[in-house]
């Protein structure tokens, strides 16, 4: 099957004026201004009402949060009150029906956003979620996202002068053995996979030393990628000083992950050498905006970072502290803040929407999305300026920016309509939003 997406308004690409060539799923041209395919096609989509781009590629994320928006408990606190207020609320409720149900609508409000492509940093491990890694696979699979599962863990709790409850964390030994349990049955490193694995302790101060320099031997036994929290917040660069007499980029260089198969979560606070260091080893950062005001984290030198060697990827964080998993939201939210860093010339529409697409596949170590390129898996976002936002704007993909683009119109991933007319094609918007409000409630409950 060939499908002509035909003379859209405007396309993040070069040379495709008049739009893209499919050939199931995969993109097998682009054709230029005043040109037509080179080989007849089956199907022409017209594309006249749609701004075009590659999908975005969310590379941070806590599903399960989208149970604990807006929580009273939690509002208005910066990280570490933050954490100590949800985790509680968190170990008491997070069931596998609750996590399925935030699985699915953290999935869903992504796609709905444009985003063909996410990493979830799952972490929390009460009693009876044992199988969250599965029942991941099942969602994305359900819901048509490609997904990275990134098999997180804690093993330091509060009786180890740590931040999450006991009955939160897991045993090295019980995380080792998942980990290489998820790793074989669901990691698949070939051309235009749907799923893969990548292995996530959860910060400096949740996990141990061993369990950080295991989990490296397990990413080079199976050629997957590292991610984990740092540099967030200022609290851990005084915790790192105070318990490994180093800095968070010290720690892990001593811990065998200054290389290129890591993405780190926020990526605040790195002074000018560290931000050096991380860009020689090619160590990636995702971005978190929204999250990082929210929280009142700080502000990410992604230019810096960019300019020193390091894949800058974008990121909506947890539902608890965006509190949205709305993608190209957080689109504009990187072009304003990275303007307040810097300066309006420095950054433009053009970064925000590299981070969020070439910068993100590149965190998860994938060449075959993130851009509209011949070779590149057919995952690509549809956006409309029909709304009175977008009334007269002159640039169009400018305009999904800064007249803040909300949802797509359709969404296509491997060659697939998984969005049409704004609404998911494979999942019942108003029964979800019924059966997660529903599971919502217990999480107040206990206040």
């Amino acid at each position: 099957m060939r499908l002509w997406i035909k003379d859209p308004i405007a396309i993040l690409a070069d040379g495709a004026e008049r739009g893209l060539v499919i050939e199931n799923d995969t993109i097998v041209e682009l054709i230029g201004a005043g040109r037509e395919p080179m080989l007849p096609v089956d199907q022409v989509f017209d594309a006249s009402r749609h701004v075009v781009t590659p999908g975005l590629v969310n590379t941070h994320h806590h599903f399960f949060q989208t149970l604990t928006r807006a929580h009273p408990d939690a509002i208005n606190k910066e990280l570490f009150p933050w954490l100590q207020a949800l985790y509680p609320i968190w170990a008491k409720n997070v069931t596998p029906e609750t996590f399925r149900l935030g699985t699915r609508l953290a999935l869903t409000e992504l796609m709905m956003s444009g985003c063909t492509a996410a990493s979830d940093h799952h972490y929390l491990f009460p009693a009876g979620l044992e199988a969250a890694m599965d029942i991941q696979a099942e969602e994305a699979s359900r819901v048509g996202l490609r997904m990275t599962i990134t098999r997180g863990s804690m093993n330091l709790s509060q009786k180890d002068g740590g931040l999450p409850p006991d009955t939160v964390v897991q045993d090295e030994d019980t995380i080792l053995a998942d980990c290489e349990r998820v790793l074989s049955r669901y990691h698949d490193t070939s051309h235009g996979s749907k799923v893969q694995v990548a292995l996530a302790p959860c910060a400096p101060f949740t996990v141990t030393k061993r369990l950080m320099r295991e989990s490296v031997a397990l990413a080079e036994r199976f050629d997957c990628r590292l991610h984990t929290h740092l540099g967030e917040t200022i609290d851990e660069d005084d915790y790192c000083l105070e318990t490994f007499n180093c800095r968070p980029v010290d720690y892990l260089e001593d811990c065998g992950w200054l290389n290129e198969r890591v993405w780190l979560a926020h990526g605040i606070h790195f002074n000018d050498d560290e931000v050096k260091r991380l860009g020689h080893a090619c160590v990636g950062v995702c971005h978190c905006p929204t999250s990082n005001m929210v929280l009142a984290s700080g502000q990410c030198r992604t230019k810096e970072l960019e300019a020193a060697g390091s894949p800058v990827g974008l990121g909506v964080d947890g539902s608890a502290s965006n509190d949205n998993s709305n993608l190209i939201e957080g689109v504009r939210h990187a072009l304003m803040i990275n303007r307040l860093t810097y300066d309006a010339a420095s950054v433009t529409h053009h970064d925000a929407f590299r981070w969020a697409t070439e910068g993100s596949a590149r965190c998860l170590g994938r060449e075959d999305i993130g851009a509209i390129k011949v070779g590149k898996m057919a995952d690509l976002s549809f956006y409309t300026l029909d709304e009175l936002r977008f009334s007269g704007a002159g640039d169009p993909l400018a305009a999904l920016v800064l007249c803040g683009a909300h949802t797509a119109d359709r969404v296509m991933i491997g060659g697939a309509w998984t969005v049409e007319d704004g609404r998911p094609t494979t999942i019942d918007v108003e029964e979800l939003r019924r059966e997660h409000g529903h599971a919502a409630k217990r999480f107040l409950e206990s206040l």
